[in-house]
Parts: C-alpha cells; structure tokens; sequence
C-alpha cells in the first residue's frame, strides 16, 4: 500500500512509497481504511525532533476512515463503521482514568514505541502509534472511534485532533467566562480553534495575535474580534484592557518566548492556558516573586483537557448547530503525492489545514 514515509528525524520532506505494509493486527486491534486525514503542526514537530519520535515513521495523527477487519474480543465495532482516529485512547484503568483525567492516560504513548508498519528493508513506526498519512493502518480498539453518517470524513479528521484541542483548552481548561478579553497567540488550526471556542463561552474581546497577515484574516472571519500582529500586541494591551492585561491568554505555538510573552500580556490574576507542544529543551521561566505576587494561573493544556469522546460529541452538536465552523478550516485539500506541498504550505503559514484524501 502507499504511505508518506520520513527516513530520518531532521529531514524536510517526506517520500511516498507504494512497498509498505500494516502490521500488528490480532486481538483487541482493528485495521482501518484511512479516507481522510489532516496535516497537524505535530506532525512538522516530530519530523524535525521537536517532539520525540522514533523513526523511520508515516506522520499523521489526525484521521478518519472505515474500519476494514476487527480483531477477537473487539466488543462495538464492526466492518463498515465510520470512525474517526483518537491518537490518544484511554485504557479505563490506570490512576489517570479512574480520576476522570482520560487525556493524561499514557497507554496511547506506549504504542508509539511499537512499529505499526513495515517495508521491504525494516520495520516502520506510526507517529504517535498511529501514522494516517497511508491508505490503512492497524491501531487498538479504542483509537478507532465511531461517527455519525452525517459527519463526512474531512470534519471527522479535524475532530480528531486540533479542533477538540482548541475547543477544549477555551471550554475544559480554561473555562473562559462570558464577557472576558482573551488573546490568542498563534492562529493556524489549533489557535482558529481556540478562537471559536473562546467565542461559543461568549468572551467580548478576542484577540488573534499571528505574524502572517492571512491568518489574522481568518481569525476575523472565524470570531476574532481584532487580529494583529506580534509587535501590534502591546498597543492591543493597552487599548483593550487599559494596560492591565487580557483575562485570558492562550499560547498555541509551543515555544518559550511565545509563553513568555502570553504571561506578560495576562492580566493579574488571569489565566494563562500553554496550549502548544513544544520542546523538551525549550525551558519557560518565571521569577518566584511575579509567580507570588501576580497570582497568574498558568494552565496546560493537553489535547483538550477533558474526556476526549465526550469533547468529540460536543464538537459534532456544535457544528450541527452552526456553532463552530469546520468546512472553512480546511483551506487546502491535496492527494498523497502532494504531501510535500502540504508541509511548505503550512510551514509558511499559508494554510489553516490541509485535507489529505486518500
């Protein structure tokens, strides 16, 4: 079957071959069809070695498909079904479950150190166990997550992924209060997210701070009551806030600096929400005193913060209802040879998602 392949960590460029094969398949496993699946900027992150990932390895975490064969004692599925990827699944039984904590179970991490794929010359891991930049994959039961036929595969995708991580860091983490100002620095999927969920808690003020002008005018299309540019943000401070500070300020890029500046733009005794996966080298710092003094909450927040089927559920009612708007999301749409594309376009900032349909 074809996947886009990345040999090794620190190249640019993916390659498309046809010789590689879906493994793993047996008890408690299902083999997916993947029909659409979108472009996250984790996956650029793992590429590079920004998040650890063994290689080689097929990106792609954010998918959607049909489930092609189920394994023995897979209970819930059965051939046919619709389904979207949850790259993170939930075991139901580590500490972090029975807390109600499912987005901080580890048992989807474990599978990501398992290769799921091979090729004539070796074995080939699926980025975060997964890896939907190919025609099938096999994954655990509980990746495989069904949805309703109204939702087409496109939509399920984003779901997936950076729709229910930006819903959920406005919604579950942050809990953002109506009437608020918020500022959301870092606009691509994630941060257009964020917005919208900032905007379905009924914050007045929403801020979209992103260096590429196209950007900031989806921002604005998608609920962003003023878009500006990073050296703009100080004057939307003040403007806005009267030098005090937004309410809350969500850091959707994965860097200390962009932290850093997300800290000093929220208000005392606002919240700032670290929406973005960076480095494990890349350290945030604050003083002890200005952590005392100001008493800003400094929230992470890890693939929505909250029960993930449950957020997938609120996605769809919300889009239902005209709520939230996916379809705009999807600014490019290529097949699999055209993956290389894809990547320079999101790494210039051109696109707020790319569909891959395959």
């Amino acid at each position: 079957m074809r996947a886009a392949v990345l040999h090794e960590i620190g190249q640019d460029k993916l390659e498309v071959l046809d010789d590689v094969e879906a493994v793993g398949f047996g008890p408690g496993k299902v083999r997916l069809r993947v029909r659409a699946t979108g472009l996250c900027h984790s996956d650029v992150s793992a590429m590079s070695g920004v998040l650890p990932q063994p290689a080689p390895f097929i990106p792609g975490h954010e998918g959607a498909g049909e489930v092609v064969d189920i394994g023995d004692g897979v209970t819930g599925l059965t051939a046919g079904d619709r389904v979207l990827v949850c790259w993170l699944p939930a075991c139901g039984a580590c500490p972090s479950c029975r807390r109600g904590q499912t987005q901080l179970c580890l048992a989807g991490f474990m599978n990501a150190g398992t290769p799921n794929f091979k090729r004539p010359g070796g074995d080939v891991f699926g980025f975060a166990g997964t890896g939907t930049f190919t025609e099938e994959v096999v994954v655990d039961a509980g990746c495989a997550v069904p949805i309703p036929d109204d939702v087409p595969y496109e939509i399920a995708a984003l779901i997936g992924c950076g729709v229910t991580t930006g819903l959920g860091a406005a919604i579950n983490t942050a809990q953002v209060e109506a009437g608020s100002s918020v500022a959301v620095i870092g606009c691509g999927g994630v941060g257009i997210s964020t917005i919208q969920g900032a905007r379905v808690q009924g914050a007045a003020q929403i801020v979209a701070v992103d260096p590429v002008a196209s950007r900031r005018e989806a921002a604005l299309r998608f609920g962003a009551t003023e878009a500006v540019s990073p050296d703009e943000l100080a004057g939307a401070k003040q403007r806005i806030t009267a030098g005090e500070g937004f309410d809350y300020v969500f850091e959707v890029v994965g860097k200390s600096a962009t932290a850093r500046t997300a800290y000093e733009n929220t208000r005392r005794g606002g919240t700032l929400c670290v929406v973005g996966a960076g480095a494990m080298d890349d350290n945030f710092q604050v003083n002890m005193f200005e952590l005392f003094f100001d008493e800003k909450r400094i929230l992470p927040s890890m693939y929505g913060g909250g029960d993930v089927l449950r957020s997938y559920e609120r996605a769809i009612a919300l889009w239902r209802a005209g709520r939230i708007d996916l379809e705009s999301m999807i600014t490019h749409r290529v097949r699999l040879d055209g993956i290389n594309d894809a990547l320079d376009q999101m790494r210039t900032g051109e696109s707020l998602r790319t569909c891959i349909e395959l």
